[in-house]
Order: C-alpha cells, then sequence, then structure tokens
C-alpha cells in the first residue's frame, strides 16, 4: 500500500500529490492521499494525523509505504518509527524540526498572543484564506523529538538546496547520523514542482515499480 502526506497548510489537491497520484494510477497502482486537515485544520494536531493515516492500513498486514512532503514528512517518520509495517520511506522537504524552523518567523508577539487567545491565524493554501489554528498544535508538537528516531529502513530524502522554508541542512543533519538514510540534494525550493517528473523517476527507483 502507498499513502501521500501532504504538508501543513496545504491539501490533497496539492500540485505534487496530483501528480504523483496520477503517476500511480498510469500504472495500476491506487495511491492513498488523505486530507489530514479533516474539515478541521483548526483542531490540527501530529497526534490526529497519526491516528489518521494508521487508520488506513489494511487489515491484512501487507507493507506500507509513506511518501511525505513537508510536514507530511515528518509525520510519515513519525509514523514509521512505530509501525513495523512501514517498509519504506519517501520524503520530499521533509520538515525536521519544524517547530525551530517555523517558531522564528512567527514572532514572539504572535507566538505570546497564540498561547493568551488560543488561537493563531494561519493561511492555508488549499482553501486560500486564513484559517485559525489552535494552540494545542504546538504543544502537540512538542511530543515528537527528532532525536528519537532511530529505527532503521530504507529512507529516500529529496531536498532544494533553496528551500528558504526548511533549509537543507535540517535533512544533512538527519541523514549524517542514520547511515540507512540516502539524501538527494537538488537545485529547487520547499515546494519541488519543477521537480515532479524526477521525484516520480526517484519513487519507481525506490519502490522497483
Amino acid at each position: 500500500m502507498y499513502i501521500y502526506l501532504h504538508g501543513f497548510a496545504s491539501g490533497p489537491g496539492s500540485t505534487k500529490a496530483k501528480y504523483i497520484k496520477e503517476r500511480f494510477a498510469s500504472i495500476g497502482i491506487e495511491l492513498q492521499v488523505p486530507d489530514l486537515n479533516q474539515d478541521d485544520f483548526t483542531h490540527l494536531t501530529i497526534s490526529r494525523q497519526i491516528a489518521q493515516v494508521v487508520d488506513l492500513f489494511p487489515t491484512d498486514g501487507s507493507p506500507i509505504t509513506l511518501i511525505g512532503s513537508s510536514l507530511g514528512g515528518w509525520i510519515s517518520t513519525i509514523i514509521a518509527q512505530d509501525y513495523a509495517r512501514v517498509e519504506r520511506l519517501i520524503l520530499l522537504a521533509p520538515a525536521f524540526d519544524f517547530l525551530y524552523h517555523w517558531l522564528p518567523k512567527i514572532g514572539d508577539e504572535a507566538l505570546n498572543s497564540w498561547q493568551s487567545t488560543g488561537y493563531l491565524p494561519i493561511y492555508h493554501h488549499a482553501v486560500q484564506r486564513l484559517l485559525p489554528l489552535h494552540y494545542d498544535f504546538l504543544v502537540d508538537t512538542r511530543k515528537y523529538p527528532l532525536s528519537a528516531i532511530d529505527r532503521v529502513l530504507p529512507t529516500l530524502i529529496i531536498h532544494g538546496i533553496h528551500d528558504d522554508v526548511i533549509p537543507i541542512s535540517a535533512s544533512r543533519n538527519f541523514a549524517e547520523s542514520r547511515s540507512w538514510v540516502e539524501l538527494l540534494e537538488w537545485d529547487s525550493d520547499h515546494q519541488l514542482t519543477d521537480m515532479s517528473d524526477r521525484i516520480w523517476q526517484e519513487i519507481r527507483k525506490k519502490c522497483q515499480l
């Protein structure tokens, strides 16, 4: 089974998600692309997304390949740590140390307001407007330290060297201490949309499709 996890404030209709789903369909394979927003972005948490994805796992015990973009890549990694059925990870600009890179961009004033009011307006690319995000998202995300990831399994990371959202150093640091991780550094940005065909070719090679 193949599952694609979209990024933060995104959705299953993103350019990469649609392209990769179409490519899988062209060779007769269904790619599951769940909407991790669940029509309730306001109460989004890492834990809720993990539970949603795990609920998709078939009951026959068949192996799972997770393809995750940005925050979806980080969530894929967390899931693979605890579920042996995940046999392979393909991560596209994974949001390792998400809070470390994201919170400084919010700023102290907005962060304090988020904590005191309970909500922070976030521009959601799928609906193209601001949506409130509850402070529980921050509290919950802190439960998942990157240092806890130590399961050995085939892992491919594709990361753009011009990524200004999650710098490529995040993936370099992750791969450096984990010999089972293959890191491809490409001349692209965080979205990697100009690399869609190359991404598909790497997926086919990694999954032997």
